[in-house]
C-alpha cells in the first residue's frame, strides 16, 4: 500500500510534469520524506522548555555532549581532511574499530568475523547491507516496536514486507515464544530478522537468559533448513544501565552459530562516541562457515553498494575519530557521559516508583538501557496528549501508535520530574 505522503508527492510531480513522473522507478514512486513522523514531531517541539523528542544526548546545561578528545581535533592536515577516503573506509579505522569491537565483545575472541566496512553512519549501513540481501517481496521478522526508519530503508526502498510480533509477553519479558513462531514454524526457506538492542523506541535490552533463548531459536531455525540473515542494529550499544542485562552485542552470540546464519552487525560512532554529525558507521559480517576470501568477497560487494550511493564516508570524520580513539583520556571521557545518562535513567525509574498515581493513565513499558523509554497511554490517545503537551505544557515527546517515546538522553536531569508530571497531567486531561 502506498504511503499517503508518497501519494501526495507523486500527485505534485504528476500535475506539474507527467513525463518526469513516468521516469520515476517503482522505488522512486514509493519513497517519501517523513514529514509527519519523528522528524516533524521533533520540529514542532523546537523551542519548548522541555524537549524530549530528539535522539541525541545533551548535557544538563543543554549543550551537545562531546568528548574532549574529539573536539580537540581542530587542526588537521590536508591529506587527512580533504582527500577522498577509500570506498571501504580508511584501513586504520577499520582495523581499530575491529580491535575495539573484540574488546567490547569478548565472546568474539575465538570467532572469525570480517573487517568492518565504513558507512555514512548506521542508516546508510542498513541500506547498503539491505542492498546485498533483500529482494522485493522478502519478509523481515522484527518486534512490533521498531525504529520507523526501517520502513523507509527496507519497505519503501527495497520492497520488503514486515512480519511483526508483540515485543513483550504478558509477563513483560521479551517475547521469545512469538519470535520462535515467526522464525521456526512454517516451511523452511530464506528468513530475515532484525534485532535492535538497546531498542529504539523502548530502551529495552535482552536479559542474559533472553539473549541465550533468542540465540537458540535462531540456531533451531537454521538446523531445520532455514537460511537466515540477522541484522543486528547496535546503534545504542554500550548504554546498558542494569545488571543481568546483555552487555555484549547479539552479534557475539550469532557470528559463528551456524553455517546457515549470516549475522550482520551494524554499529556506529554516532551514539557510542557522541558524534552524531560525523556520520560514521560500520558493517561487520559473521557466519558459521567462512574463510578470508568469503569475507573479502562480502566486503567487496558492500563496497560496491557504497560506491554506487555515497562513494565513500567522510575522510575528515574518520580522521577525527581515529585521533580520539588514540587519546589516553578517551575511555574515561566515555564513562563520564555514560554516568550522566545512567543517572537520568535511574531518576526516571525513581519518579515512576514514587508516583503510583501515574499508572492511572500511563504505563511504562520495560526499559533498562539506551536513550529512550516508552509510556503506554491507558486513557485517551497518544497524539492528543502530544498536542496538548506542546500547546499547554511547553513539552515535546514522540508518539508511536499509542505510545509516548521519551528521550531522557536529551532531557536535563533537573527537568525529568517536570517532564513526567507534565505527561501525566496531559494524559488526565486528554482522557
Amino acid at each position: 500500500m502506498l504511503n499517503p505522503l508518497a501519494a501526495e508527492l507523486n500527485k505534485t510531480i504528476q500535475d506539474t510534469n507527467p513525463y518526469v513522473f513516468d521516469l520515476l522507478s517503482d522505488k522512486g514512486k514509493r519513497i517519501y520524506f517523513p514529514t509527519k513522523g519523528i522528524l516533524a514531531q521533533t520540529a514542532e517541539a523546537n523551542g519548548k522548555a522541555i524537549n524530549a523528542t530528539i535522539g541525541i544526548a545533551l548535557e544538563d546545561n543543554g549543550e551537545t555532549m562531546v568528548l574532549p578528545s574529539v573536539i580537540e581535533q581542530t587542526v588537521l592536515t590536508g591529506k587527512d581532511t580533504f582527500g577522498y577516503a577509500p570506498n571501504y573506509g580508511k584501513p586504520e579505522i577499520r582495523s581499530v574499530w575491529k580491535k575495539m569491537l573484540l574488546k567490547k565483545n569478548p565472546s568474539l575472541k575465538d570467532a572469525a568475523v570480517s573487517i568492518p566496512v565504513v558507512t555514512t553512519a548506521l542508516t546508510h549501513g542498513l541500506s547498503a547491507a539491505g542492498n546485498l540481501f533483500i529482494d522485493p517481496g522478502d519478509t523481515i521478522i522484527t518486534p512490533d516496536l521498531f525504529w520507523e526508519n526501517y520502513k523507509l530503508v527496507f519497505n519503501y526502498a527495497y520492497g520488503s514486507k514486515f512480519c511483526t510480533f508483540p515485543m513483550f509477553s504478558a509477563q513483560n519479558a521479551f517475547n521469545t515464544d512469538e519470535l520462535r513462531r515467526c522464525l521456526v514454524e512454517g516451511p523452511a526457506g530464506k528468513k530475515i530478522v532484525i534485532l535492535n538492542f538497546p531498542n529504539n523506541p523502548t530502551g529495552y535490552t535482552l536479559t542474559l537468559e533472553e539473549a541465550q533463548i533468542t540465540k537458540d531459536i535462531i540456531l533451531e531455525a537454521a538446523q531445520k533448513g532455514n537460511s537466515i540473515v540477522v541484522f543486528v542494529d547496535d546503534a545504542y550499544f554500550g548504554l546498558v544501565f542494569e545488571k543481568g542485562i546483555l552487555k555484549e552485542s547479539m552479534f557475539s552470540l550469532l557470528a559463528n552459530v551456524h553455517e546457515r546464519v549470516m549475522a550482520v552487525k551494524l554499529d556506529a560512532a554516532t551514539k557510542e562516541d557522541y558524534v552524531w554529525g560525523l556520520r560514521i558507521g560500520f558493517v561487520t559480517f559473521g557466519c558459521g562457515r567462512n574463510s578470508p576470501g568469503f569475507y573479502s568477497a562480502l566486503e567487496s560487494k558492500l563496497g560496491g553498494s557504497i560506491r554506487g550511493s555515497v562513494s565513500s564516508a567522510s575522510n575528515l570524520s574518520q580522521t577525527v575519530l581515529l585521533s580520539a580513539f588514540g587519546s589516553p583520556s578517551y575511555e574515561n571521557e566515555k564513562m563520564e557521559k555514560f554516568v550522566v545518562l545512567q543517572r537520568r535513567y535511574l531518576k526516571i525509574k525513581e519518579i515512576l516508583n514514587n508516583h503510583p498515581e501515574y499508572s492511572q493513565t500511563i504505563r511504562p513499558l520495560p526499559f533498562n538501557s539506551g536513550y529512550f523509554m516508552c509510556l503506554e497511554v491507558k486513557s485517551g490517545k497518544a497524539e492528543e496528549i502530544r498536542r496538548l503537551l506542546l500547546d499547554k505544557y511547553n513539552t515535546g515527546v514522540i508518539t508511536q501508535g499509542n505510545l509516548l517515546r521519551v528521550a531522557f538522553s536529551s532531557t536535563p536531569f533537573d527537568l525529568l520530574e517536570k517532564l513526567i508530571d507534565n505527561i501525566y497531567q496531559a494524559s488526565r486531561e486528554a482522557g
